[in-house]
């Protein structure tokens, strides 16, 4: 191809290279976000980037012989006259270079008669040989000191180098193993690590995609599409703070929780079968003194599993129910399917039949498939107006105390066999079919739930949601889907959520304890531990396995389970400052330790310790019959939680574990917030907070709103910044003041003393008492 052939247009930060009759566009969104985007004819709707992220950036382009190079302050990118697309940093660091090579076997040495064979008995073949049946592809070079992280909640481990995976939402009931190459979510955001240098390639296209992240060669990595346009973000930055940033900026930042959110929740399939079950439920955490904020309920409370209806025959008032708990310090929230009943007689059915709401077959009748109500329609959430529709039903639950909304089956599940791709549904304001819309449907139905409940209310809500695409998070949480109460599980539970937070999901969660199987004391005993700090706090467990609420196993467990509860308790308020600074900065609460310390070669592929925030590890014990393990301390100092011992950073140390103990370590020269050990979260503002030195001298920003509803976004919220000097001088300063709802004691807990801090309402400043 001649240099004559090559070339490129630029207007407004859009550069249009053209080779022969293919063209490419190079979007500049900012100097560290780069767009690349291949019109294949397809659907160029975005439900992951809403509005518009472009700011003004410098950038040049310029053209030398074969190359066209798109140079912004931080990002490089270098395009040839096959459109292969390089990509360097701005200090000229190689991110991603493309691969002109071939595609490699896993299994080059077998025939096809014995790849015959070898299908026929149910085993895997890789499928390199059929590679061609890819809609489009795009090759890298893989280079041999390469992470990867990201991909939300896959199965597996932190590192996803060496292993491949689907995007393609599913419901799974089999016992997740790390070869499971998807689960309930699609989230194809890729981060990586080379020589050292971070970037991110995020792959915005919602139909069936792939990524082969060099199982099949040390050579490249692979990611491939069915459908769709080539459409795909390049995040640079100088650290992966920068680059995970990046992508929070693209697709939204988990909005401020409500603070009971933050709580401990207890759900069972089958709690809502009987109003006196839950109440007995209630009860028990009452008489053992654990706190709750929360009770799930299953699709048990539903009318023949109807949505939007309540069954009068198992609870005679919901309302009056619904308010008698929340006057006891408890919420319920209920759950939502998407599958809704045919049935003549139900209003429901009958007015998405008549608005034409439901997804439909190619000859234009409704698509039917069986869940749980039996014979089902699905809400086409793809349209606006379904959507709007679906949020005022949710109205329906709110009205009967509902504190929120949980959202299942949503991938979509079905029982008699997977939705078509060709099932008719609508993108926005165009037709489409399932093979689009298939993996953005958890997205929609989670945002009309997310709407309908803000519209309802005014309060944040809570949705919970199994299926999710990127930028779900702005909408709702996400749990991990239907675990199982297994060891293996809760060793991944870390590097799922780790990689969740990465991908933009800063409020998740397993089911402690595990959904399926039986647990036992010990599993559940260390799974409550694993997740202390888990933002989403809810045992879940299934009808038909062994019970797992605390009391179950007896007093020494219900102890230790009690112990751990309270001390989650105490950290709220530092969980609620992180989720603050989240919608700042948009980067997880919980950790994986390569994001604090990417430099730091020993944590790159570590799966069993977390960090919340800058300034907390954890490091649980996931291994059965374990009592002593090993704890990696990155660079500094830090202080144990539980001793006040103090350790050098970059070592290992052996901690003794036994079953009531979870290694916490807090850095060196940290103040945090300390809560109370309460039962229930108040719905009024806190009077008091004392703040735990660890350490010599540390300054500590805490924010402080209501905890409720959106008031903060209008400037109701304070800001307290606390300093304890060398000397051990403290003082409190109330920064902004926004909220009326401010402590009228704070209280600075030293090595060696209280210092108490009085409100002056006459000058608005913190006294120390003499």
């Amino acid at each position: 191809m001649t240099t004559d052939s090559f070339d490129f247009t630029d207007s407004n930060q859009q550069v249009q290279v053209v080779s022969g009759n293919k063209s490419m566009t190079f979007s500049v969104i900012k100097p560290e976000i780069v767009q690349v985007f291949q019109d294949y004819g397809k659907s160029t709707h975005s439900y992951a980037v809403e509005g518009n992220k472009s700011v003004d950036t410098k950038y040049a382009v310029a053209k030398d012989g074969d190359v066209i190079t798109i140079k912004t302050d931080a990002l490089t990118v270098k395009v040839d006259p096959q459109l292969h697309v390089d990509v360097y940093d701005a200090n000229n660091h190689p991110l991603v270079v493309h691969y002109d090579g071939q595609r490699e076997s896993i299994n080059q040495n077998i025939d096809a008669a014995h790849k015959k064979i070898v299908r026929s008995e149910g085993h895997e073949v890789a499928a390199v040989d059929e590679a061609s049946h890819a809609y489009y592809e795009v090759l890298n070079q893989l280079d041999d000191d390469e992470q990867f992280y990201g991909l939300g909640g896959k199965t597996g481990f932190l590192n996803k180098r060496g292993y491949e995976y689907d995007n393609w939402n599913t419901d799974e009931p089999r016992p997740h193993i790390e070869s499971f190459t998807h689960l309930y979510k699609s989230i194809p955001i890729l981060f990586g690590i080379k020589q050292g240098h971070p970037y991110g390639l995020f792959f915005d296209n919602t139909y069936r995609s792939h990524f082969d992240l060099g199982k099949e060669s040390s050579k490249y990595y692979v990611y491939a599409a069915d459908d769709g346009n080539l459409n795909y973000y390049i995040l640079g930055g100088d650290t992966l703070k920068d680059v995970v940033a990046d992508y929070t900026y693209l697709t939204g930042v988990v909005p401020l929780p409500q603070r009971w959110m933050l709580g401990y929740q207890q759900s069972r399939w089958g709690y809502s079968m009987d109003q006196s079950r839950v109440e007995e439920i209630v009860d028990k955490f009452e008489q053992y003194h654990l706190p709750l904020e929360a009770v799930h309920f299953d699709i048990d409370y539903m009318k023949g599993y109807r949505v939007f209806t309540w069954d009068t025959d198992k609870f005679a008032d919901p309302k009056a129910f619904l308010t008698s708990l929340r006057k006891r310090g408890v919420r319920v929230i209920p759950i939502l399917d998407p599958g809704v009943k045919q049935d003549d007689d139900y209003e429901i059915y009958q007015e998405g039949l008549k608005k034409g709401y439901f997804a439909k077959n190619k000859d234009g009748s409704v698509y039917i498939n069986r869940v749980w109500p039996g014979k089902s329609a699905f809400p086409d959430f793809g349209n606006p107006d379904v959507r709007k529709w679906w949020g005022k039903h949710c109205k329906f639950l709110l009205d009967n105390g509902a504190a929120g909304i949980w959202t299942d089956m949503n991938e979509p599940a079905t029982f008699d066999g997977d939705m078509p791709d060709d099932v008719v549904m609508t993108d926005e304001d165009q037709p489409s079919t399932a093979k689009m819309m298939h993996n953005v449907y958890g997205h929609n139905m989670a945002k009309a739930t997310y709407n309908g409940i803000k519209n309802a209310t005014g309060k944040r809500p809570y949705v919970i949601t199994r299926a999710a695409y990127a930028g779900t998070q702005k909408y709702s949480t996400v749990w991990t889907g239907d675990n199982q109460s297994l060891w293996h599980h809760l060793q991944m539970s870390i590097p799922q959520l780790c990689n969740l937070g990465m991908s933009g999901f800063s409020y998740a969660g397993t089911d402690i304890g595990g959904f399926s199987a039986d647990t036992t004391p010990e599993l559940l005993t260390r799974w409550i531990e694993a997740a202390l700090f888990s933002p989403l706090f809810r045992n879940h467990s299934a009808l038909q396995v062994r019970n797992q609420e605390p009391w179950v196993f007896g007093k020494h467990v219900l102890d230790i389970y009690r112990k751990f509860l309270n001390l989650r308790y105490r950290f709220i308020p530092y969980l609620y400052d992180c989720f603050h600074n989240e919608t700042q900065d948009g980067l997880p609460v919980m950790r994986a330790l390569v994001l604090n310390y990417p430099d730091d070669r020993t944590v790159r592929n570590m799966n069993d310790e977390y960090m919340v925030g800058d300034d907390v590890l954890v490091a649980p014990i996931v291994q059965q019959g374990q009592t002593a393990r090993a704890v990696y301390l990155p660079k500094g100092q830090w202080i144990a939680l539980d001793t006040g011992v103090e350790y050098a950073g970059q070592t290992t140390i052996l901690a003794n574990v036994p079953l009531d103990k979870l290694p916490i370590f807090i850095k060196k020269n940290t103040l945090l917030p300390w809560g109370q050990e309460v039962e229930h979260i108040s719905d009024q503002p806190d009077k008091t907070m004392t703040f735990r030195l660890f350490g010599d001298a540390a300054t500590y920003t805490h924010y402080q709103d209501d905890g409720v509803d959106f008031n903060y976004q209008n400037g109701e919220y304070n800001e307290y910044t606390v300093t304890v000097s060398t000397s051990g001088d403290c003082s409190v300063d109330l920064t902004h003041h926004g909220y009326d709802g401010q402590y009228k004691t704070v209280n600075v807990q030293l090595n060696d003393q209280l210092v108490t801090f009085k409100y002056d309402d006459k000058t608005a400043k913190y006294v120390a008492e003499k």
